[in-house]
């Protein structure tokens, strides 16, 4: 089969690799049809590490993914040969305490896809995965909307985190896909809450008007703690940071409402970030990590099936495998007004 290689930070290279093989009874073979470019591969691609994981080229990233259901293990119910699914990235075990208390994202063995030093990633022609992991999608879902569920789950999951009140003030400070994503699932539990977005990038600001955003601004321009305490000067009861960067940390301390919560979503390229812890502990201000979209995936396609959220617009651009470099490219140094690219490997 085809698969691509990172080689080395910023080279991949598109190989012959051997085709993977059920191992278990309760996994299937998949024929993947396309993946998106997330920015923890982006990490993983320019630096070769994310939170401390290095890779060992070579390695394939890609973990948002759909394909079609080629082989099926003995044990496998619910999924049959030429079924059409998208993929939850996450392998966990199942049987430690975090698995058995419902936090299967914090399992303590767990194997993601991409992630270094745990299962290879998706930018291949084929890829093996347990059948617990391949959620069925309707006919009428093409690949890349069940492609763009899984960054959809990670916001859903955050906003669920959130736990907001009814017309509630929030801030997304970070307008790429994860923070559109939160936006959306923000607007679509509640549409009376207010949701104040900013980016550095006005294109993805446009982004955030379009779906809802009651206000945004660009940190470059102006000052955005300023004008969102003008329109709201109680404070937000919760900041969502979609960017991993120490300024809008900062601004989503001061951001917080007293007793409101900060939830870090974005991953830093740093191995750390700092705060005025003052500033939070005389407004009791929750941080609250958010890690992947703990069992969010299923919730992300029903969602996205009934048009409760139009995540399409989300796509921007298009590559097939032998030219994913372009992709990762695209992404990393945010060309073209990208928003999500999308890699065909082995068509729709």
């Amino acid at each position: 089969m085809k698969a691509a290689f990172l080689t080395g930070p910023r080279k991949m290279e598109v190989r012959e690799a051997p085709s993977p093989r059920i191992q278990r009874e309760d996994q299937v073979l998949l024929a993947v049809a396309e993946v998106g470019v997330c920015g923890s591969d982006v990490h993983t691609y320019k630096q070769g590490q994310i939170g401390g994981q290095v890779a060992q080229y070579p390695w394939i990233v890609g973990h948002e993914c759909a394909g079609v259901v080629r082989r099926i293990g003995a044990e496998v119910r619910g999924l049959r040969v030429g079924q059409r699914v998208a993929v939850d990235p996450l392998i966990a075990c199942g049987t430690c305490d975090q698995c058995r208390a419902g936090r299967r994202h914090t399992c303590r063995n767990q194997q993601f896809l991409a992630s270094p030093g745990q299962a290879p990633g998706a930018l291949a022609e084929y890829l093996v995965m347990p059948a617990q992991c391949c959620l069925p999608i309707p006919d009428s879902m093409s690949f890349t909307l069940a492609a763009l569920t899984e960054p959809f789950a990670i916001g859903l999951y955050a906003t669920r985190l959130g736990r907001l009140s009814r017309g509630a003030v929030a801030a997304v400070l970070g307008c790429g896909p994860i923070g559109l994503s939160v936006l959306m699932a923000v607007k679509a539990a509640d549409p009376s809450a207010r949701v104040f977005a900013t980016d550095r990038l006005d294109y993805r600001l446009e982004y955030a008007c379009r779906y809802g955003a009651d206000w945004t601004g660009n940190p470059d321009r102006l000052d955005v703690v300023e004008r969102v305490r003008q329109a709201a000067p109680e404070g937000a009861e919760c900041v969502f940071e979609c960017a991993g960067q120490q300024e809008t940390v900062d601004q989503g301390i001061r951001l917080c409402r007293p007793g409101g919560m900060l939830l870090m979503v974005g991953i830093p390229e740093a191995d750390r970030l700092s705060l005025d812890v003052h500033l939070a502990r005389r407004a009791e201000i929750v941080i609250q990590n958010v890690r992947r979209q703990n069992q969010c995936v299923a919730p992300a396609i029903e969602m996205a099936a009934t048009g409760r959220v139009d995540l399409m617009p989300l796509a921007t651009h298009y590559f097939d495998l032998d030219h994913c470099q372009d992709a990762f490219e695209t992404v990393a140094d945010y060309r073209d007004g990208v928003v999500k690219a999308i890699v065909r490997v082995t068509g729709r």
